[in-house]
């Protein structure tokens, strides 16, 4: 992981190279959020389709559901564990297998929530997730202290939400939720920060894009449980 550790500070300094390492880091944090959009896009669409079609109530009727739930998560794992050896279009393929296969476990939430709250949600979640993003790109403030606090919370968050699903209980769903979305609104800007932080105005083209898809993919990440949490606070049910 050498290359995708080096920070931006170790770039050259001299008044011209700045202006061409902020050209450059420009243009890389755009394509990391060109990707993250892209993403979430094939998977709002697939999530859509899965529910039109009445494809998902037959895959949760059937072993398949298991399938349909876990793989991104190993997909998650493969990505991240093979990127450095994978070449840049196998990053990008598996970015949008992992994209496809969120939407397709997500179609459910169609057939829990209307239309018009799922929209507002989304929405807000972007307004919220635009403006923290921001933050965590212009401060000047290290937020890499706060990394082990929010990973911490993401833990309490999983650990709760597993024992909730035996407990069903109104109010520690409700706790979860109000607890995710600050977990998830913190870990936003720190990804950020750390984003534009492993750029590097040497990487050549290959590392600077598999770089790009793996800070979409943590970007992806914290919008898509952001906006999972908001809807469960928020959410109007369908009936």
């Amino acid at each position: 992981m050498a290359e995708f550790d080096r920070n931006i500070a170790s770039a050259r300094t001299q008044s011209g190279a700045g202006v061409q390492i902020d050209a450059g880091l420009r243009d890389y944090m755009l394509r990391v959020y060109n990707y993250m959009a892209s993403g979430l896009a094939l998977t709002g669409i697939i999530a859509y389709l899965g529910y039109r079609t009445d494809l998902y109530p037959q895959i949760a009727g059937s072993p398949l559901i298991w399938v349909v739930m876990l793989a991104p998560l190993g997909v998650v794992f493969y990505l991240s564990a093979r990127i450095n050896s994978m070449s840049f279009s196998s990053a990008q393929t598996w970015f949008w297998i992992y994209a496809g296969l969120v939407g397709l476990s997500l179609s459910g939430i169609f057939y829990i929530y209307s239309g018009v709250s799922i929209t507002r949600v989304f929405f807000i979640t972007a307004g919220m997730f635009g403006a923290v993003s921001l933050y965590g790109y212009t401060t000047k403030r290290d937020l890499t202290g706060f990394g082990s606090f929010l990973f911490m919370g993401l833990i309490g968050v999983i650990i709760a939400s597993v024992v909730n699903i035996f407990l069903a209980s109104s109010a520690l769903h409700f706790a979860i939720s109000v607890i995710g979305v600050l977990v998830f609104t913190g870990l936003t800007a720190y990804d950020t920060q750390s984003i534009k932080q492993i750029y590097y105005e040497g990487d050549g083209h290959e590392v600077a894009g598999k770089k790009s898809i793996m800070g979409a993919l943590r970007l992806y990440l914290d919008f898509l449980n952001l906006f999972l949490m908001m809807l469960r606070l928020m959410g109007g049910n369908r009936n």
